[in-house]
């Protein structure tokens, strides 16, 4: 059976479900996370994509206009962050279409190219063949930690702030 999907831009009636939707998909985040995207999202910021299978909240995704990470900032590129996927609902495409839903969005705006970062860690290992197979390429800075690059010698963490920052041309 097809899935039935549509991906749809979070209003503030959507924010209890996105609250339960993390718990239920054991997702950590910071306290009033979604509240402060959502601030963000009416400061135009950023954008929070959902994604629903049958009206049931499956996945979501930022489209980031203000990146922490400073060459996307400084070149005007926007950064796809935080993509997450239910468990349930893994390996059927939504992840894929939530984030041509935000390459869609920034070519509206004409945009021509767009970031994502990917965590280096076994752990990322699906969204790093996704990514590749979807034309990002790694932008040439290396690993980065907490969105910052990381010198030759520097000690860091193995964790999900280790990652490495891709690039897509998006243009037509």
């Amino acid at each position: 059976m097809a899935l039935t999907l549509s991906i749809q831009i979070c209003d503030e009636s959507h924010l209890p479900s996105l609250n339960q939707f993390v718990i239920d998909a054991k997702h950590s985040i910071e306290d009033r996370y979604f509240e402060t995207a959502f601030q963000e999202q009416q400061d135009k910021k950023r954008l929070i994509f959902l994604a629903f299978s049958d009206a049931v909240l499956v996945g979501y995704a930022h489209l980031n206009f203000f990146p922490q990470y400073t060459p996307f900032l400084r070149m005007g590129i926007p950064e796809i962050q935080d993509i997450v996927v239910h468990p349930d609902h893994r390996r059927q495409g939504i992840g894929e279409q939530l984030i041509k839903a935000c390459e869609a969005e920034a070519r509206s705006r004409s945009i021509t190219d767009i970031g994502i970062g990917v965590g280096v860690t076994g752990t990322f290992g699906a969204a790093q063949r996704l990514y590749v197979r979807l034309g990002y390429m790694p932008d040439g800075t290396g690993a980065v930690f907490d969105r910052t690059p990381v010198s030759t010698g520097e000690f860091r963490p193995v964790d999900n702030r280790l990652c490495l920052m891709l690039v897509k041309n998006i243009s037509d």
